[in-house]
């Protein structure tokens, strides 16, 4: 059985931490800026600015979270 709670906070850390740093460093040097273009569409609200970080900090996190409870709970069903 996995335990749903542990790795939505895992998966919710692992999408939004790494959403923020690209942000953040997309801002000084322009790189990634390609790929997060699109998260504005999926995040509204998201932008590439310091403001855009910290919303895509918590959007990812959240949108982490979600995605990984709900594995883990269909997982547990259908074992």
């Amino acid at each position: 059985m996995l335990d749903a709670k542990r790795l939505g906070l895992a998966g919710g850390i692992l999408w939004g931490i790494p959403l923020f740093i690209l942000t953040i460093f997309c801002l000084y040097t322009g790189y990634g800026e390609p790929w997060l273009m699109p998260w504005e569409s999926v995040y509204p609200g998201y932008g590439i600015s310091w403001v855009g970080a910290f919303f895509g900090l918590l959007c990812g996190f959240v949108d982490g979270f979600v995605g990984f409870y709900l594995l883990a709970w269909i997982y547990n069903k259908l074992k």
